[in-house]
């Protein structure tokens, strides 16, 4: 490297060193990790120095719902580490776990002796022990690190993160780039410690270790060029969809996929041990983005119930909670009754469908998130600015429609004299847990705090009858 490129890596690595307050300052988009950091760096004589510390942490998955987990410097996933093409990097790893670990770059062009693997590159970090890996990055790409040492128990925990090397030159302009992380894991309800152990029937998925409606939405303006990068070093394949655009597929975990090569999706699939990059220009309203495996999108998943669709369940409640106290028959007509019933389960765990929209209960969990296209969204000043302010789904407040573009009922757009006549009958409110409270208001129930639910109303006449 001739002087000349020497002075221009120095300029751009002293405008990456600590926390840039604009992203205009820098050589790149800086890449936003919701829920998430980006990591710090010091220079050393041209290296740029990173600090990593492997260790047990504490970690909100949803709204109240906190996990013991292992992480790196104080989170799940670990703070993204973000560089440029030829960078010469020092990465500092420190040990506060309770057995030996090691990190390896997912990835990476790197010398044997740096890769991280346990027992064959090198030998483990023991507890309290710091180990420097330092190589110099052959190229960019999105690129991961994770643990090498009791990988099982250690991944299953949380130990993972971005590695994301930007080029030298970008080939064009995007105005926010995002990184997700996908996860699954199996918290018993009730529970605080993830079990490592399981294999395939997990009950939780998260974007960046949170699960909806924990996530923090994505932010744009209408026109923006947007990317996302999605990383996975679970167990599971993710299918991750998003709503109201078509995306191109622009680069893979072995780098870039020439312009010509690149293809239209609306759903891209993410295997273990890959990562995805995909790119659209972003469209006004308030649009998931989630996994699309069904019971992915959801929290606190169980698969040993019994299907009551279309089963007949009158007259059995009331004998069962002879039996059983507080019970419930639920299911007959499908599980949207769950979404408004605010319904409290085991201490520590996440209700399987939450969150609140401008029309009423969202009703999904897990691996979904909203990407908020508006044309008030803050203009990008930088990661940390993003996470200080965007943490719900609610951010930012929500899309408001064009007259004439929300579906409804038919016959909304008539005039009143046009309308059908509705029931004049009272609605009745009641508890789906305690069926003896009923009021002529919404509300909650004075005996337990669930949300109370309408009673329906019995074909051909006026009389109600109580419905769970």
């Amino acid at each position: 490297m001739n002087f000349r490129n020497i002075s221009l890596t120095i300029i751009f690595s002293s405008l990456l060193a600590g926390a840039a307050p604009e992203g205009s300052r820098l050589p790149y988009t800086p890449v936003i990790t919701p829920n998430g950091s980006t990591l710090d760096f010091t220079m050393d004589k041209g290296v740029k120095v990173f600090r990593l510390t492997a260790e047990v942490i504490k970690h909100e998955i949803g709204p109240g719902m906190i996990i013991n987990a292992w992480g790196y410097n104080g989170g799940t996933p670990g703070p993204t580490i973000e560089a440029i093409e030829g960078d010469r990097v020092r990465i500092l790893v420190t040990n506060k776990l309770p057995e030996p670990t090691s990190v390896h770059w997912h990835g990476m062009l790197l010398p044997s002796g740096m890769d991280g693997v346990s027992g064959l590159s090198q030998r483990g970090i023991q507890p309290g022990e710091t180990f420097a890996y330092e190589f110099t990055l052959k190229q960019h790409g999105t690129l991961m690190y994770h643990s090498h040492g009791d990988e099982m128990v250690q991944m299953g925990m949380g130990t993972m993160g971005f590695f994301i090397i930007h080029p030298k030159k970008a080939t064009h302009k995007i105005d926010r780039d995002y990184a997700l992380f996908l996860n699954e894991w199996f918290i018993p309800p009730g529970a605080a410690t993830p079990n490592p152990s399981i294999m395939t029937d997990f009950n939780t998925f998260t974007f960046n270790s949170k699960a909806f409606p924990g996530t923090a939405p994505i932010l744009a303006r209408p026109g923006e060029r947007i990317r996302i990068r999605l990383g996975n070093v679970g167990q599971e394949d993710h299918p991750i969809h998003i709503h109201g655009h078509q995306f191109k597929v622009v680069a893979t975990d072995g780098g870039d996929i020439p312009p010509a090569a690149q293809y239209s999706e609306t759903t891209v699939l993410v295997a273990p041990g890959q990562t995805r990059d995909f790119e659209f220009t972003a469209t006004a309203g308030d649009w998931p983005l989630h996994c699309h495996r069904r019971h992915h999108p959801m929290n606190a998943m169980g698969h040993d119930f019994p299907n009551m669709i279309g089963v007949s369940q009158d007259g059995i409640e009331s004998k069962i909670r002879d039996k059983v106290p507080g019970y419930m028959a639920m299911g007959e007509k499908g599980m949207d009754e769950m979404q408004g019933m605010g319904m409290q389960g085991p201490e520590n765990t996440l209700p399987m469908m939450a969150g609140d929209g401008p029309f009423g209960p969202i009703g999904m969990g897990g691996m979904f998130t909203i990407v908020k296209v508006h044309d008030d969204i803050p203009k990008f000043t930088g990661t940390a600015d993003y996470n200080a302010k965007v943490k719900s789904p609610d951010a930012f407040g929500w899309y408001k429609n064009p007259p004439g573009t929300i579906a409804d009922t038919v016959g909304a757009g008539l005039s009143p004299a046009q309308r059908p006549v509705p029931d004049s009958g009272e609605t009745i409110y009641t508890c789906p847990m305690h069926p003896e409270v009923k009021q002529t208001k919404p509300g909650n129930c004075p005996k337990c705090g669930m949300k109370l639910v309408p009673m329906e109303k019995e074909k051909g006449g006026n009389k109600t009858h109580e419905h769970h």
